[in-house]
């Protein structure tokens, strides 16, 4: 079966939209720029004309060149490269005059801003243009060989909890998901996330079904003598050496697009394990350098992103006006890693979908980081997270769009890989950190990163796997990676001997150079259990006692093997699958000397992370632990019960399986 479709009017009437409102903004720059002039209104419909033909020629060019350079030469392109199309249409067209070549660059930065807000307020800022650009810009491959076999789109928001979810959908901030589910086409089910409640954990259970070796979103690997951050590229591509078997999730040709891990996808794109491998994705370039070469595609991103530091800025300094609280500090830096996720990112992943489903991939896993990266910093139910989720239906809506006009037919799974649970920081609400606090406990000193790493794993991702292999654009892009990874290092547990105390969200570990039972550390440390239980901000601590997993609260030890407990359980407040979870947990080889979860507030259910963060995940408490599954109705019976990343992977599997996907899959390794 051909990709490629009749065309309709409904696309000629969209030819003709996109021709007229080009000559309108060509006519803007004409207006504004006293070097470009004209001699009559015909002219300017014949430069856009002529444009649009030259832009089919040019363009195509430019991308490959790009592809091969890397991304300094895609932001070039993306600078110039209009204007190259412009400037040689202003050359052909009689009746025109332009002075310069950077004239033609204003001309054509002016008509692809104003061409851009046309076509907004001509479709009243739908999503229904950006889908039919995207279209264009997708590369149609001739035939599908296997066209009757369904494919299917799992799209992960990030952080996003059952709860949450279904106040989105009763609030009409999510149209799109809630018509699927009006509808009767997909049904809406929880699942309950492990310990740690992480992306690297969830996604990796998810994708390559296991959780084991991942007790946190970082750790102190004593194989490897140093600390280990799961979105860090070389420790990503580390974590997912040890856990892969060949078999994951998208091994049936999947790809992988903006994970931490690559499910044993065949190809990956903006993918952490994946970027040392590849040293930057030449399909990444290209698709990239595809769409920002469109005057429509790059104005778009770089006018969402610009609105983005806008928005980031005015709803921080509200905040603030307002009193509201919890709350933290929002930097500029932040705003810039928040324009960067929610703007040139998102319209990134949906680029390489649309790429994707034209091309017929059967499996797509993707992750919008968009509302996690606005919820950590603002709260997991704050209005400005909240509207997040609007602008990821939206995406939603583009393609489901685009699934009209594939040659094979896909279904839509939506899915999300933890919650968040909302709360004062830990050091604003006591005025200690958690480092602090057990330094002071075990009077001597430690090693301690409290930082959130997040952000900054994504805009490495991106500046990696867009480094060519020319040795400009690779030094480049090495550098600044470099300079990120700097924002994360900690320092080395076997050079300076001192405990590490670690921060997850609202988990902490402790960390001593070698293992340590509690009865060891209430012999070294005697002090150090009994003042953290006795914190008003901690819950509870866990550990092995020498006879096997226990946690340990003020008044009470619940025993996780056997479920006895003596005095008042200090899990109770946590869920009745706190106890199981916490014990996988312990049982990992990796596990701290001690785990550390913050206290919850039974009224609010609120938090404390050690983190600097307003919204976390990583223990227990709160809606963290709570994620959803949003899939077409029958794939997933009613009322059923799904318990960790692991079990979910085994039913996305059946899924894929009984679509007729994974029949030929290699031995497990």
């Amino acid at each position: 079966m051909k990709a490629a479709r009749r065309l309709r009017p409904a696309d000629f009437a969209r030819l003709a939209v996109g021709w007229a409102t080009g000559a309108a903004a060509l006519g803007v720059a004409v207006w504004l720029l006293p070097g470009l002039s004209v001699t009559s209104g015909w002219a300017v419909v014949g430069v856009a004309a002529v444009t649009g033909l030259l832009g089919l020629v040019i363009r195509p060019l430019l991308t490959e060149v790009a592809a091969v350079l890397g991304w300094l030469v895609v932001g070039l392109a993306a600078l110039v490269g209009q204007a190259v199309v412009v400037h040689v249409a202003l050359t052909l067209v009689p009746g025109v005059e332009c002075t310069s070549f950077w004239t033609a660059v204003a001309a054509s930065w002016i008509t692809a801003i104003a061409s851009t807000f046309l076509v907004w307020a001509a479709t009243a800022g739908t999503s229904d243009s950006f889908s039919a650009s995207l279209r264009r810009t997708a590369r149609h491959h001739r035939e599908v060989p296997d066209p009757e076999l369904d494919g299917v789109l799992f799209v992960q928001l990030d952080g996003v909890s059952h709860q949450v979810l279904s106040w989105a959908l009763q609030s009409g901030s999510m149209p799109t998901l809630h018509r699927l589910v009006a509808s009767g086409s997909h049904t809406l089910h929880g699942w309950t996330v492990q310990i740690p409640c992480t992306t690297p954990a969830s996604q990796q259970g998810i994708l390559h079904g296991t959780c084991q070796g991942i007790p946190a979103f970082r750790w102190l690997d004593r194989e490897l003598g140093r600390v280990v951050i799961a979105n860090r590229p070389a420790d990503a591509a580390l974590i997912e050496e040890r856990a892969g078997t060949g078999r994951g999730l998208l091994a049936d040709d999947g790809v992988s697009v903006s994970n931490m891990f690559s499910g044993d996808a065949p190809r990956s794109l903006l993918t952490m394990s994946r970027i040392t491998l590849t040293r930057g994705s030449r399909d990444t370039r290209r698709i990239f350098a595809k769409f920002v070469l469109r005057p429509d595609g790059f104005a778009r991103s770089l006018s969402r992103t610009v609105a983005e530091i806008v928005r980031e800025r005015f709803q921080a300094s509200r905040q603030r006006r307002l009193d509201v609280r919890p709350r933290v500090h929002r930097s500029w830096t932040f705003a810039v890693l928040r324009a960067v996720s929610n703007g040139l990112l998102r319209d990134m992943n949906t680029m390489i979908l649309v790429e994707e489903m034209m091309r017929g991939t059967r499996s797509v896993y993707v992750d919008y980081v968009d509302y996690d990266e606005v919820a950590h910093h603002a709260g997991s139910a704050r209005l400005e997270s909240l509207a997040a989720l609007t602008s990821l239906d939206q995406v939603l809506s583009v393609l489901e769009d685009v699934s009209r006009h594939t040659a094979r037919r896909y279904h839509l799974v939506v899915l999300s890989d933890h919650g968040q649970s909302q709360g004062q920081p830990f050091a604003d609400r006591y005025g200690i950190d958690l480092g602090g606090l057990c330094a002071d406990l075990m009077r001597q000193r430690v090693e301690t990163y409290e930082e959130n790493p997040e952000s900054w794993g994504r805009v490495e991702v991106l500046l990696d796997d867009l480094a060519g292999r020319e040795k400009l654009t690779e030094r480049a892009a090495h550098s600044a990676a470099r300079r990120l990874r700097a924002r994360a290092t900690v320092a080395d547990p076997e050079e300076t001997g001192a405990p590490v105390v670690l921060g997850s969200g609202n988990l902490g570990m402790v960390y001593l150079p070698e293992p340590h039972t509690l009865a060891d550390l209430d012999a070294r440390w005697p002090r150090l259990v009994p003042g953290l239980v006795d914190h008003p901000g901690i819950g509870f601590v866990a550990g092995d006692d020498g006879r096997g997993p226990v946690a340990v609260g003020a008044h009470g030890v619940h025993r996780l093997d056997t479920g006895e407990v003596e005095g008042t359980d200090p899990l109770a407040p946590y869920g009745e699958h706190a106890a199981i979870r916490l014990r996988d947990a312990l049982r990992m080889p990796q596990a701290p000397d001690l785990y550390v979860n913050s206290a919850l507030d039974p009224e609010t259910l609120e938090v404390s992370a050690f983190e600097d963060l307003v919204g976390c995940h990583g223990g227990l408490g709160g809606w963290q632990d709570r994620a959803f599954l949003l899939a077409p109705a029958g794939w997933v019976p009613p009322g059923t019960e799904i318990v960790g990343a692991e079990d979910l992977h085994r039913r996305l599997v059946a899924m894929l399986e009984a679509l007729g996907h994974r029949r030929n899959m290699p031995k497990r390794t």
